[in-house]
């Protein structure tokens, strides 16, 4: 089957007078109709520019892709104009920003910006009247009274305005739909119920789906495939049973599933991922992973770690679990393994 989306080897910088920002590094993935892939990492890592670059909305002075290929369906998205890219983004491809309370404009009421992607992406040739039973429609199905569609967003509650948002997102039918964080700032009740709603929508319409977040518990919920996200780089990607079916790990991986806690067994003490992530405008050489690292070596601070392939499931690691040893300094690396 082939990928609804494919992304090959991008690059994405944010270029000033002052300093340059390594954002995305040489990232590839692809994801299959009606799939779920998550994009899990810390804040920073580059999760969303990765989703903008997608959609074409990088700032239009500092944001630039430098290399690789944006494929959706049968378009190369990044070599499309803008005029033909507006005919794709928020019809074919749509997204759920990661915050409501800026995502929706405080003047107009919900319903007339559920109606305006209909309006602006009308290939059906909807009158005015067809508009507004769809946009109803729409507001059902997420759960909101079509009868709340003349509402402002301030007369609805955190949730209900994210509901909102997914209801802009879906009401045009996308193949792909793209979740930034999706639940940030909501409530453990209704996190839950704004997930189980994408994964009910999504069997039901058969959308491909790109879910980014920094939560390993929303992945293991909601994703089929999943890309550990670290500097701008892909560091493991695999299946869902890959990553959180144990065996081998990136220690970046590691480390994120040493800070979840334990709802089983003895309690433990967490271990948090020591240090930060690296400074985008000074990325360190080899692995971008290696000033945090307890395993790290010589040749990690070194040379460029390649991507190991096993069974299908990716690791950017030197080191297979069998051969790392805990450094508590530098460590070292044969010479052959630095040439």
């Amino acid at each position: 089957m082939n990928p609804v989306l494919e992304v090959k080897n991008l690059s994405v910088i944010y270029k000033t007078d002052m300093e340059t920002v390594y954002a995305v590094n040489d990232i590839s993935f692809s994801l299959e109709k009606g799939k779920t892939l998550g994009l899990v990492g810390e804040t920073g890592a580059g999760k969303t520019t990765t989703a903008l670059s997608i959609l074409g909305l990088l700032p239009e002075r500092t944001g630039q892709i430098t290399s690789g290929r944006i494929v959706f369906e049968d378009a190369v998205l990044n070599e499309l104009s803008r005029r033909e890219l507006e005919r794709i983004r928020g019809h074919r491809i749509s997204m759920i920003f990661q915050d409501p309370m800026t995502a929706l404009n405080p003047v107009l009421t919900v319903g007339d910006q559920i109606a305006e992607a209909l309006e602006l992406h009308n290939e059906e040739h909807l009158n005015k009247w067809a508009i507004e039973k769809k946009v109803e429609e729409t507001l059902e199905m997420v759960g909101i009274p079509k009868e709340r569609k003349n509402e402002y967003p301030h007369q609805f509650s955190g949730g209900m305005r994210q509901r909102v948002v997914i209801a802009i997102a879906l009401v045009c039918n996308p193949g792909l739909l793209i979740a930034d964080e999706p639940t940030t700032a909501l409530d453990v009740t209704i996190q839950a119920q704004i997930l189980t709603m994408i994964c009910d929508l999504q069997r039901k319409y058969g959308t491909s789906v790109i879910m980014i977040t920094h939560d390993l518990g929303v992945v293991a919920e909601t994703c089929d495939q999943v890309a550990i996200v670290y500097a701008g780089e892909i560091v493991e990607y695999g299946s869902l049973l890959d990553i959180f079916g144990g065996g081998s790990h990136h220690p970046y991986t590691e480390g994120l599933f040493g800070s979840i806690p334990s709802l089983t067994g003895h309690a433990k003490r967490l271990q948090p991922i020591e240090g930060l992530l690296p400074d985008p405008t000074d990325l360190p050489a080899g692995c971008k992973f290696s000033p945090r690292c307890k395993y790290c070596t010589q040749l990690c601070r070194q040379k460029q770690p390649p991507i190991r392939e096993q069974n299908g499931h990716q690791i950017r690691c030197h080191y297979t679990p069998d051969s790392r040893t805990i450094t508590a300094d530098a460590g070292t690396a044969r010479k052959e393994d630095l040439e």
